[in-house]
């Protein structure tokens, strides 16, 4: 059976932005969100627009056949052999970290005005330390999350979208789950992207003794997405329950977990004093059917679900997001523009008086004049003096622009 696909447009679009100019791209995000089907079908295109195969170089270094150019020394060599040095060859470099000191090879390779450079990756080491240090201002990240709800409605239609985000948000954007049909299929999917991640990504590249503690921290992380959260917390509450800790090592496991990209973690910003404060961020999962995996299927916490699944549309946007500290009240994010600062509350619902009051407040506290809005599940559209209430679902799919 062939694999369905989904075709990622926006990605796409800036792939093309960026094409024959001597930048690397370099495609970052969760291993199995779709970085590789993303640059399979650009190949295509590129193929369809007059590029010969004999100018595309493409190498996955997760395939045993090209063990021998892991040595970063024998990568570059292969790739200026192979080349046609008189037509422009399009390299593509997939999941990169597992080679040795790749960076090297990378930096040598963009001097070379016949090559375009594509790599991904599957952990935030890709831009730390040397890499950074090597392609200063020379590369631009693509940072490829799983599908978005706008994504998946795309391949099973628009008809009855609120039983279809009620499967999202429990199974995630993953996109191979569009080939699956059962949960039972869908949550062993999860289940091998999941120690996949944990495996590879974590366990084996941070050398991690204590996989039992690892699994405790996801599940608390897991369990406290929108939540306020510091790793002594997080420490504490290992200890309560037997778990001997400290916070160094909490510390270190949480930013494997970040630097694997299973999870974001967000700063909280005075909104009075426009700094960021370096306590109690807010951490959320990349995606939210690692959570039904790992948690059960009836482990819901509806509010912070949907606050989950706004921040990665936000995210999606290229958007710098905060969590909004105003005096003694917060806001669950402050977005930041270009131009001004965007503050949002998420709801599951404010049809009770008191919670739409008490979302309101929030936002009224405010004494500057930027767009401030309460996201729902409601599909009501409201504006209470200035701060309008509007559909989740009319947002996701982007009938409503913020």
């Amino acid at each position: 059976m062939n694999e369905k696909i989904i075709y990622r447009e926006e990605y796409m679009k800036k792939l093309n932005l960026y094409k024959d100019k001597q930048i690397i791209k370099v495609i970052t995000g969760i291993r199995r969100s779709g970085k590789s089907t993303i640059l399979n079908e650009f190949k295509k295109e590129l193929i369809n627009n007059g590029v010969l195969e004999k100018n595309i170089i493409s190498i996955n270094f997760e395939d045993n056949d090209n063990r021998e150019l892991l040595d970063f020394q024998k990568l570059h060599d292969y790739i200026i052999e192979k080349a046609d040095k008189k037509s422009m060859n399009y390299v593509f470099l997939d999941e990169i970290q597992n080679v040795n000191e790749f960076q090297k090879c990378v930096d040598s390779l963009l001097l070379r005005d016949y090559l375009d450079l594509y790599i991904t990756g599957s952990n935030s080491y890709m831009l730390s330390g040397e890499l950074a240090t090597y392609l200063t201002g020379r590369y631009i990240q693509i940072h490829v999350l799983p599908l978005s709800f706008k994504e998946y409605l795309s391949y099973y239609g628009e008809e009855n979208e609120v039983k279809k985000y009620n499967e999202y948000s429990m199974y995630g954007g993953f996109p191979y789950l569009i080939n699956l049909e059962s949960p039972k299929e869908k949550l062993e999917y999860l289940d091998s992207i999941y120690n996949t991640v944990i495996v590879k990504d974590v366990i084996n590249r941070k050398k991690v003794n204590d996989t039992m503690m690892l699994e405790s921290i996801c599940r608390f992380l897991f369990d406290s997405i929108g939540s306020n959260i510091s790793t002594k917390k997080i420490s504490d509450t290992l200890a309560s329950n037997g778990r001997k800790n400290s916070v160094h090592t909490v510390e270190e496991y949480v930013n494997s977990l970040l630097e694997s990209y299973i999870l974001y973690k967000v700063n909280r910003f005075d909104i009075k004093g426009k700094q960021l404060l370096k306590t109690q961020e807010k951490y959320y999962l990349s995606d939210l059917g690692l959570r039904t995996y790992l948690l059960g299927r009836n482990n819901k916490d509806l509010g912070h679900i949907l606050e989950n699944i706004i921040f990665l549309e936000l995210k999606r946007r290229g958007y710098r997001i905060y969590i909004g500290k105003n005096d003694e009240t917060e806001v669950d994010f402050v977005v930041e523009t270009e131009y001004e600062y965007i503050y949002i509350q998420v709801a599951l619902s404010v049809r009770e008086e008191q919670t739409l009051q008490r979302e309101l407040k929030s936002l009224e506290l405010i004494s500057n004049h930027y767009k401030k809005y309460i996201i729902t599940l409601d599909y009501d559209t409201n504006n209470y003096n200035g701060i309008k209430q509007i559909s989740a679902i009319d947002f996701l799919l982007g009938r409503i622009e913020i």
